[in-house]
């Protein structure tokens, strides 16, 4: 693929102070979905902010879309962020609010028009066009997130835990925004909820301590955990032991008994214990332990 259309990350790596943040990272990020996995302090939100040109390397070599990330603005005249912590103008109205950032981008004040009533529509937030931001719900200001990160129609678009605190319609409707973006561009989708990368990301990284534990795609990750996850129904005084000893991925309750996943290298020594299709979570947790994370049970 033309490196017009990728992100090329070569043994990259960014210090704070003594600190490593991020320790030779290397990826290759191509258009469509992409998501970057991780728990919270993994590095996602270095990466990203480095990418987006905000946050300067210490070491390698990062092009996007065959831009070099020196070239600072450059980089920012091709690429939308939503932010972890996204806030704007609280007493503008919505659409004072893009507007504004739209005069700010040097936007011409037709294209201005042009492009926020078409997002305003694809944001489903039309009929809120004239409320205060401030008066938003968190759903309506992440998608209004999503709106100005797309004003000057970004060849990139990166969003970091966009779904956090949200119910599940604004996740389901958020992840469907950012799967319509992903047609004609490549979105970084930077998150440590394991479902939203399942739903959304067909590629995927998996990071932690700032390092890339695994790249592929969400089916290669399951087939990994294949023969990894175990099913058993207990008695629920036995729970305190076996959480102890074992990485439990699920607990159902029922009455004076539990239904648990269990993800181990070998069949637990547990009454009744049978093997399980692995699902993306149970393999993003296998993931964890198999390159000596801390998740949990003394085998570790």
């Amino acid at each position: 693929m033309s490196s017009e259309n990728e992100i090329k990350i070569q043994n990259v790596s960014k210090f704070y102070g003594k600190k490593q943040a991020l320790k030779n990272i290397s990826l290759t990020i191509q258009s469509g979905m992409f998501g970057l996995l991780g728990r919270n302090g993994a590095g996602k939100t270095t990466l990203m902010k480095t990418l987006a040109g905000l946050h300067k390397k210490h070491g390698g070599e990062i092009t996007v879309c065959g831009i070099p990330i020196e070239n600072a603005g450059s980089i920012r005249a091709i690429t939308g962020y939503l932010p972890q912590d996204f806030s704007m103008y609280p007493d503008m109205s919505v659409y004072e609010a893009l507007d504004y950032l739209g005069t700010l981008s040097g936007m011409s004040a037709a294209l201005r028009r042009e492009r926020i009533d078409m997002l305003l529509t694809r944001v489903n937030l039309n009929d809120k066009r004239k409320s205060k931001v401030k008066a938003l719900s968190g759903g309506m200001k992440r998608r209004l997130g999503i709106a100005q990160a797309l004003l000057h129609d970004p060849r990139v678009l990166i969003v970091d835990e966009p779904t956090a605190g949200l119910d599940p319609e604004e996740r389901i409707r958020f992840r469907n925004l950012l799967s319509e973006a992903a047609e004609d561009r490549i979105v970084i989708l930077s998150t440590h909820i394991v479902g939203d990368i399942e739903a959304a990301c067909e590629d995927i990284a998996i990071m932690n301590e700032g390092e890339i534990l695994w790249q592929g795609t969400v089916s290669q990750l399951i087939k990994e955990a294949e023969g990894k996850v175990f099913t058993c129904h207990v008695p629920k005084k036995f729970l305190p032991q076996i959480k102890k000893e074992h990485i439990v991925t699920g607990m159902l309750t029922q009455g004076e008994y539990a239904t648990l996943r269990i993800v181990d290298n070998t069949t637990p020594d547990i009454q009744h214990i049978i093997p399980a299709e692995p699902n993306a979570e149970d393999a993003y947790m296998y993931c964890l332990f198999k390159n000596g994370c801390n998740v949990g049970g003394e085998n570790l």
